[in-house]
């Protein structure tokens, strides 16, 4: 990512969450410890399905007497729906303020140069009042801003960062094995922990109950995870959307994001399963890519 650019992140949206009882509500339904969270410090966390599979997934950021919700806005609809839904009695307010708010991408080596910042995941300053977090998932994918975007164009100018085509940035995002905002297929559909939830800061395995709880930590006692989501090179050729990928007529895994950034959910415990090496598919050559976290 160049030092002197800043991408402005079109496809997240944000929700605002605040009022009296928005700590135990969020604490009480998210998988990872809202204790983490401060105005020093953001985290990345997901809501799942009471069966622990992948629903919907944001970053949380310190906001006044609430907390920002940075997440995918092909989510936002639904997502304000189910918080509504868990809200019952409690004593908060939910509002999208995708209308409001940009979120927008800069480096980490940009992120270091601020004042008090430094290169901590979920490390967070705030910028004439607007919260710069170096993202929780990972440093290497540098900071975000979540910032009204008329103040966005005047702090862009103010920083000497350049607006740049999102492409570079979803490009660095995917070499990390970091997908962006397009996991629409991963829905209901992919146990948290195939998606690399827990390498990617999103589950905390201290805190009490959540939705998705029992299932995820027992699965996680037991190591019943055989399945995780990695990033994919097309070297020659497309891929469909689930299109299953065989080696020797063995089924090791099938295509879950077939977009310029592919993804795949395999079997990375099955003997034929290797990184870095080419595979034959119907219509392509791939290769899966090794992420950070490995």
């Amino acid at each position: 990512m160049n030092k002197d650019n800043i991408y402005i992140l079109e496809d997240r949206g944000i929700i605002y969450v605040s009022g009296e009882d928005t700590f135990n509500y969020l604490q009480n339904i998210i998988s990872n410890d809202l204790n983490k969270v401060s105005d020093n410090q953001s985290c990345f966390s997901y809501l799942l399905t009471p069966q622990g599979k992948y629903l919907f997934e944001f970053i949380i950021v310190k906001h006044k007497n609430g907390y920002f919700l940075d997440c995918p806005k092909y989510q936002i609809e639904n997502l304000y729906k189910q918080l509504t839904l868990y809200k019952l009695r409690s004593k908060v307010e939910i509002t999208n303020l995708s209308n409001e708010f940009v979120v927008a991408a800069l480096s980490k080596d940009k992120f270091t140069e601020f004042k008090n910042a430094n290169n901590k995941t979920g490390m967070t300053i705030k910028f004439k009042e607007d919260s710069v977090f170096l993202d929780p998932r990972c440093a290497d994918l540098g900071a975000r801003i979540v910032i009204n975007l008329e103040k966005l164009y005047l702090s862009a100018k103010k920083l000497n960062l350049k607006i740049s085509n999102i492409n570079e940035y979803y490009q660095l995002s995917h070499s990390l094995g970091i997908p962006n905002s397009d996991t629409e297929n991963f829905q209901n559909k992919i146990f948290g922990l195939e998606t690399n939830s827990e390498e990617l800061n999103a589950i905390d395995f201290k805190k009490g109950c959540y939705v998705g709880q029992e299932n995820t930590a027992r699965m996680k006692l037991k190591e019943k995870i055989s399945r995780r989501i990695y990033p994919i090179e097309i070297i020659e050729g497309k891929v469909d959307l689930d299109e299953a990928i065989k080696i020797d007529n063995n089924e090791i895994g099938k295509i879950v994001n077939n977009s310029n950034f592919p993804l795949g959910l395999f079997k990375f415990k099955d003997p034929n399963f290797k990184l870095e090496e080419i595979i034959i598919t119907n219509k392509a050559k791939i290769k899966v890519k090794k992420p950070f976290w490995v």
